[in-house]
């Protein structure tokens, strides 16, 4: 093969030349980090020889310059560098030739050890995608080392190989991102290779709105793919289709080049993920999540899961708990988790159903919540104590779900089983107020606004039996809960989130709209499309656009095997990728969505996602039925696998109020968190740490 490195050469021997005038002196000289800069992984491995190698810090501006060198003919190099480790992240550059940077993302610390391939460079691209928009690796500090710890899920630094996390379930083969993580490093295989091949992925990946200029290299390329993952799909994938050095690799066109962690170890396997809802993350990055019911079962799980930045269990240490997480009164919590500027966890207690289940009971009537805790509100530290009663704290509230903490303080709770929006002032529930709604009204969704006032969600009902609508509500100087204004809208709304502008956006499951409010009240509009399908889950992201999770059909019988994540243009006109307008689909028609290649879903300890019994079919669809999506302070998305795929009146069908189950073949509750890394703007954060 003709060396594609003669480009470079010149400029490689100049460095090598400065190198040996101005070694590092022995004073600066703290640590040595060696690696090898090759094309390909394990297999059809071809050392590159002659490349630059540059050693960088990241900062908030341009990164600093901490070590350079030219890889030997074997394509091994070393580098003297003059600090160990950062509170931000180093990384490695390497100038393969014209128009093709290759990237391996080192973190806090730097390791004896790197490979720089085309498979890190995925891996480095995809995760510091938010933070590779000037041309260069910029952020903060604890932004950046989130996004490290993803980009170790994706890649081994030291090997250049997929990641464990990556090879095993429940990623390998039950989803597909690791067979396009490997086509997209055959694509940059093949554009090293093959000057057409890179001029046409870097013209492909440019910015809609470059007028014609190609992205500056493959890595800033490969930035904009992960952020803009739908356009041009299938010329990506032609594209890649010229590379075989990495497989196995996909088979077929993706809807979009979104590459997926999932998740779904708890901690502890007696207690594994049944129903996460939606999640709240502290001041370090840690994930605190609601979780439903008891894996398989209808019944109410008492406890929550906490998880590290990079999804693995909260272990005890950095301050944190063992997760999973009990006591308080948590008892089949809801939708209801959320950490406060102080970091302090306050989770909403719904409460399905206990060990003694009937279910031609109605349990929203029949069951004590003074006895059971439900609709109760718990209180932890970030350490996982409790601070609340043993069945929680009541303060006029039943079955909880949404809760939110505003500026000054007061704790703001959705009180769906009574119909009323519930307030602890400055976090007293003994001096708890309420606003009481219409019977019926289901109320569901809290969103705080910049404003200091409330915005509220009634849902008419989990099964949306009864009008939907919203309202704005304000603690008054009196301490009383006052309605500013009120608006019938939608068909069994959810989720409600606000934007930097105070305009509030509400997702519409029976209906498959999203709707927009302003800060006023007066109406935005109603949007659709980009895969939206029942949505539930909606969040905001940084560039005030719109992002839902959809639960999918509702028909008993309906398998919602093809649900995605959406994505809408929100009220910020100056974010909207070129010819897009307010409310219109950044996302493809059938949403992100993520597809088996091949393997079966398993939860964590290794059974079918349906059990083993009579009758149990395996599932192919490693993300479900979603009630949240929301975004980390890295731009990684998190999705959230609440229901299982299949929905029939013996895994659960909510039906005037009552839930209509059999315990002896109920399996509703989904099987962990589907991570879309680098995928959108992180919003801006509560904490400063």
């Amino acid at each position: 093969m003709k060396n594609p490195l003669s480009a470079v050469m010149r400029s490689a021997l100049l460095l090598a030349a400065i190198g040996a005038l101005c070694p590092p002196s022995s004073a600066n000289a703290a640590t040595r980090i060696t690696g090898r800069v090759q094309l390909g992984g394990t297999e059809q491995v071809q050392p590159l020889a002659g490349v630059p190698v540059t050693l960088f810090e990241a900062t908030e501006g341009t990164p600093i310059h901490v070590g350079r060198a030219v890889t030997d003919q074997d394509g091994n190099f070393r580098i003297q560098a003059s600090k160990q480790s950062t509170e931000s992240i180093f990384f490695l550059t390497a100038s393969v030739t014209r128009g093709v940077t290759f990237v391996t993302i080192l973190g806090p610390t730097l390791p004896a050890q790197a490979t720089i391939n085309e498979l890190t460079s995925v891996a480095a691209s995809y995760s510091m995608a938010q933070f590779a928009r000037k041309g260069y690796i910029s952020g903060t500090p604890f932004r950046l080392r989130i996004a490290a710890m993803m980009n170790n899920n994706i890649v081994s630094v030291a090997t250049g190989e997929s990641s464990s996390v990556l090879m095993t379930s429940p990623n390998a083969d039950e989803s597909h991102s690791l067979r396009l993580t490997r086509s997209l490093a055959n694509l940059l295989n093949a554009a090293v290779q093959n000057a057409w091949i890179r001029y046409v992925f870097l013209m492909a990946t440019a910015p809609a709105d470059s007028l014609g200029t190609p992205s500056p290299d493959t890595a800033l390329g490969m930035a904009n793919l992960a952020r803009d993952p739908g356009r041009l799909a299938n010329l990506i994938y032609l594209l890649s289709q010229s590379g075989t050095a990495y497989g196995p690799a996909l088979t077929q066109e993706p809807d979009a080049w979104t590459v997926t962690v999932k998740v779904n170890d708890s901690g502890d396997d007696n207690y594994m993920f049944g129903g996460p809802a939606n999640v709240s993350f502290d001041s370090r990055g840690y994930a605190w999540i609601a979780n439903n019911v008891v894996q398989g079962t209808p019944y109410s799980a008492n406890r929550i899961m906490v998880l590290k930045p990079d999804g693995t269990p909260a272990d005890g240490s950095d301050g944190r708990p063992v997760s999973p997480v009990t006591g308080g009164g948590i008892y089949g919590v809801g939708w209801g988790i959320t950490v406060d500027r102080t970091d302090t966890v306050w989770i909403g207690n719904f409460g399905w159903g206990g060990d003694d289940y009937n279910p031609t009971v109605d349990p929203f009537v029949s069951l004590d919540p003074l006895v059971l805790g439900n609709g109760s509100v718990s209180k932890f530290t970030v350490a996982g104590q409790s601070l609340s009663d043993p069945i929680g704290f009541f303060g006029g509230t039943y079955r909880a779900q949404a809760i939110k903490v505003d500026q000054q303080g007061n704790v703001w709770i959705a009180s769906l089983g009574n119909d009323r929006v519930v307030v602890f002032p400055e976090g007293d529930h003994t001096r708890a107020k309420h606003l009481q709604f219409y019977e019926g009204a289901g109320t569901f969704g809290i969103a705080v606004a910049p404003d200091g006032g409330v915005w509220v969600s009634n849902s008419g009902g989990l099964a949306g039996k009864n009008p939907s609508s919203v309202a704005k509500v304000r603690l008054d100087s009196n301490g009383e809960v006052k309605l500013e204004h009120f608006h019938h809208v939608g068909d069994t709304l959810k989720v409600i989130d606000v934007d930097s502008q105070g305009n509030a956006w509400v997702a519409s499951q029976g209906d498959s709209t999203i709707y927009g409010f302003r800060s006023n009240g007066q109406p935005i509009g109603a949007f659709s499309g980009g895969g939206v399908y029942g949505p539930w889950g909606l969040c905001i992201d940084g560039e005030d656009n719109v992002w839902v999770g959809n639960f999918g059909p509702l028909e008993v019988g309906s398998n919602a095997t093809n649900n995605g994540v959406s994505n809408l243009c929100g009220a910020n006109r100056q974010t909207w990728p070129l010819g897009k307008f307010l409310g219109q689909p950044i996302s493809p028609s059938t949403g992100y969505t993520v597809h088996s290649a091949g393997s079966q879903v398993l939860l964590h300890d290794g059974t079918p996602l349906y059990g083993t019994g009579p009758g149990a079919e395996p599932s192919f669809a490693p993300l479900m039925r979603q009630t949240s999506v929301q975004i980390d302070q890295a731009g990684n998305l998190w999705a959230f696998n609440n229901w299982k795929p299949r929905f029939n009146t013996d895994v659960g069908l909510f039906n005037d109020g009552t839930i209509v189950v059999d315990p002896d073949d109920a399996n509703p509750g989904g099987d962990g968190i589907v991570i879309f890394v680098g995928l959108a703007p992180p919003p801006k954060s509560q904490f400063t740490p």
